[in-house]
């Protein structure tokens, strides 16, 4: 009789069943809520806050953002593009130049792009230490033109005479093997980079890499000399 207590329809949450207290598990989370309202109110409130700060940025602000870098951003290309890279990199007075888009739009993805632009624009100018510092503030990862970037920033290193840093650059840039256009290129720059710092053992490392993994590029037709440059005899 006992045990069927609890099969009894309308019977309590409550009830004792073979000498024990049987507790309805809500009565536990009831509990808890009713002695942590306070906390989990405040944890539930922050956390709405959070969501829908999330989505007012990215849709009120950063999606705008975005699309106004861009449209300034493409001005600047147009400029870069016909080699007028006053222009591209200060603006014509109406039209932002890449210095101040990448300033004013930091936190986009076309404001990010400015920096590389703008290290270019400066390496071509011959102003190695302002590319440097161009080029240090672009965030190459997951775009297309890392490698390029990384390239740039060994160039402008080895303008100012760093040599060091610049090989760390060029090696960072020819990490791809799968690119057969600008990695051949970048390691023929590491190479003479290495040979400039008095490291012919690497240099000749270099230029074996060009000569075994890309044989139908460009750099490689003429590497059979600077192996023997550098003592290097088939």
């Amino acid at each position: 009789m006992a045990n069927s207590a609890r099969n009894l329809p309308g019977s309590e949450e409550r009830r004792v069943q073979n000498n024990e207290v049987d507790i309805n598990p809500l009565d536990n989370v009831e509990a808890f809520y009713e002695n942590n309202k306070k906390n989990i109110n405040t944890i539930t409130t922050v956390i709405l806050l959070v969501i829908i700060g999330y989505f007012a940025y990215t849709k009120l602000y950063k999606g705008p953002a975005e699309e106004k870098a861009a449209t300034a951003l493409s001005f600047s290309q147009l400029y870069f593009s016909a080699d007028s890279l006053n222009l591209a990199l200060n603006g014509d007075g109406k039209n932002m130049g890449f210095t101040k888009i990448a300033s004013k739009y930091s936190s986009t993805s076309a404001g990010n792009l400015a920096h590389y632009y703008e290290g270019v624009c400066y390496l071509k100018m011959g102003d190695a230490k302002s590319a440097i510092k161009a080029l240090k503030e672009f965030n190459g990862k997951g775009t297309v033109i890392g490698a390029q970037a990384y390239g740039a920033l060994g160039e402008a290193y080895m303008e100012t005479g760093d040599k060091t840093n610049a090989i760390d650059c060029f090696k960072k840039a020819s990490e791809d093997k799968n690119n057969g256009i600008t990695t051949p290129m970048f390691l023929f720059q590491l190479a003479l980079a290495y040979d400039a710092n008095g490291n012919s053992a690497e240099a000749k490392a270099a230029f074996k890499r060009i000569r075994d993994e890309f044989p139908k590029s460009i750099q490689a037709r003429d590497i059979d000399k600077e192996l023997a440059r550098l003592g290097e005899l088939n």
